[in-house]
């Protein structure tokens, strides 16, 4: 094995471990707080869709791009290339999907009362388990086509007019139909895109006007510390942050790989790692912005080092 095939073997293994051991733990505190009979918040099932979607992400790119790494490429059967790609697409759309509802709910709830959005902040919370099967249903029924166009390495040796992806391999049709599709794919994305940024800039405002206000009433008697509702607005302004430009990155260098016919090897590494990089992060981002998962894995660990 090259030197750089080792090299890059051992990132993709520790990206994946190092996400598939963030997820997991935030995701156990999420079950442990619900079967515990604790007061859950209306945006923790949201969390815990997000959580599972992006598990889902790690564990089906991660591990597939690890042992193509290691030169283990001809180990997926047809009808497992298929299962892979897909069930990894369908978890990055519903990850894609849970930060929308995520910035849109928590938009609607810092609406002011007077606000036209007033209305919806008592019908929204029973709305946010729906909404959430919904993603991943939608996105269940705009990826059933990409399967279609995948086969494994070893079983397409004969087709020339084909693109490689390490463990599997994509059959090239003609120009109209790769756009027609590409398009396809993208329109949830652009739509989820365009409304999260909107609920983004609605909470920036929100904030900004509500700091403004209290300076003014209250200049000698503010807190420094920020409210629970304030703290984990923040927090969701700085994971859809997160998200944005990995996913910016990420759509750049999928392009590239969309145009061009012979891909090199750092670019089909490069744009792998980068699908990968906001489900790793995200939970980093979320505990150290969320004080109760904070405080529930700090005194984990407490439990684990006392005698």
């Amino acid at each position: 094995m090259a030197t750089k095939d080792f090299a890059t073997a051992m990132i993709f293994l520790s990206q994946t471990t190092v996400g598939i051991m963030a997820n997991f733990s935030l995701l156990y505190h999420y079950i442990f707080l619900y079967f515990k009979g604790c007061k859950s918040r209306s945006t923790d099932l949201i969390l815990r869709h997000l959580t599972i979607a992006n598990s889902l992400v790690i564990l089906f790119k991660g591990i597939p791009e690890t042992m193509a790494a290691f030169g283990w490429k001809d180990v997926f059967n047809n009808f497992a290339c298929k299962l892979v790609f897909y069930i990894h697409r369908v978890s990055r759309g519903v990850s894609f999907g849970s930060i929308c509802l995520l910035s849109i709910f928590q938009a609607i709830t810092m609406s002011p009362i007077n606000s036209r959005w007033a209305k919806l902040k008592v019908k929204a919370p029973k709305y946010i388990g729906f909404s959430s099967v919904l993603c991943w249903i939608l996105h269940m029924l705009v990826n059933i086509v990409f399967p279609l166009y995948l086969t494994t390495n070893w079983s397409n040796k004969t087709i020339t007019n084909k693109k490689d992806y390490g463990y599997c391999s994509a059959v090239r049709h003609d120009k109209t139909t790769d756009s027609l599709y590409a398009l396809l794919l993208a329109f949830p994305d652009v739509v989820c895109l365009g409304l999260m940024l909107w609920a983004s800039g609605s909470m920036v405002f929100i904030l900004q006007r509500h700091k403004q206000r209290v300076q003014h009433i209250h200049r000698n008697n503010v807190s420094p510390r920020s409210s629970p509702e304030t703290r984990a607005t923040q927090g969701i302004l700085a994971l859809v942050s997160t998200f944005v430009c990995f996913y910016t990155l990420s759509s750049i260098l999928a392009i590239f790989v969309g145009v061009f016919s012979h891909l090199s090897w750092w670019l089909m590494n490069l744009t792998a790692l980068t699908a990968a990089c906001f489900p790793t992060v995200s939970p980093f981002v979320l505990m150290s912005y969320d004080s109760s998962v904070s405080m529930f894995c700090f005194s984990r660990i407490r439990k684990k080092k006392s005698p």
